[in-house]
């Protein structure tokens, strides 16, 4: 688990925050939503990334 500071869980620390947002409509939930899937989807890049075989990373052309 990744730990800041002060002790506290980084991850759930931040699920909290996600829960504290009040949601003022359709749209905007939708929105929020949106933004929750744009972090997984860069965070699964990033992870296939860190984990490619060093030959997948070369330029290609």
């Amino acid at each position: 688990m990744t730990r800041n500071e002060n002790g506290a869980d980084k991850n759930l620390q931040n699920v909290v925050e996600d829960l504290d947002q009040t949601v003022v409509g359709g749209h905007h939930a939708q929105q929020l939503q949106q933004q929750t899937n744009d972090r997984r989807h860069q965070d699964a890049l990033n992870h296939n990334k860190k984990h490619a075989h060093p030959s997948e990373l070369m330029d290609k052309e």
